[in-house]
């Protein structure tokens, strides 16, 4: 059974619909849910809040090359 891993995390659930959609392009199953992760002062007043974007373990590698492209 492979278990799903954290990825990186990203602000809002938009911008994780949008990595998600360039991990899935690549081949890469994702998905994303809000994290207790407390980012500035702000935290919860925003609608959705932070995400984590999740893999699959053995995904991981292939998943931080994308992102890395994408960054680039």
């Amino acid at each position: 059974m492979d278990v799903s891993v954290r990825l990186t995390t990203v602000s809002d659930e938009m911008e994780a619909e949008a990595l998600c959609g360039l991990l899935r392009s690549a081949g890469i199953e994702c998905g994303y849910r809000p994290t207790e992760e407390d980012d500035s002062a702000f935290e919860g007043l925003s609608p959705g809040g932070r995400q984590e974007i999740l893999v699959h373990g053995a995904d991981l590698e292939n998943a931080q090359a994308v992102l890395a492209g994408a960054q680039s």
